[in-house]
């Protein structure tokens, strides 16, 4: 079977039900202040960016395997970061 999408917001909501499945992991595990949206940013910029034709199979994979600690560090580090130029 064959997708196109036209958007990335349609390509969110194709995918938006195993960012469910990752959010509802991280919330069993402690991470609840990570949103559904926070996973789709991190990958879109992090592994996707670099990435060519990528297969739905791949993005779905992506999101349900996304290391949780290392997504965590980056948020972390975001935040300090966008916290520091404000200070500036």
């Amino acid at each position: 079977m064959d997708f196109t999408f036209n958007s990335k917001e349609e390509l969110y909501q194709m995918v938006e039900p195993a960012l469910d499945a990752k959010k509802s992991e991280l919330d069993r595990l402690g991470y609840r202040y990570i949103h559904k949206n926070d996973v789709w940013n991190y990958l879109i910029l992090t592994k996707w960016s670099k990435a060519h034709n990528l297969e739905l199979s791949d993005i779905v994979g992506d999101i349900l395997n996304c290391d949780n600690k290392l997504l965590d560090k980056y948020l972390k580090d975001t935040k300090a970061m966008k916290q520091n130029v404000e200070i500036i």
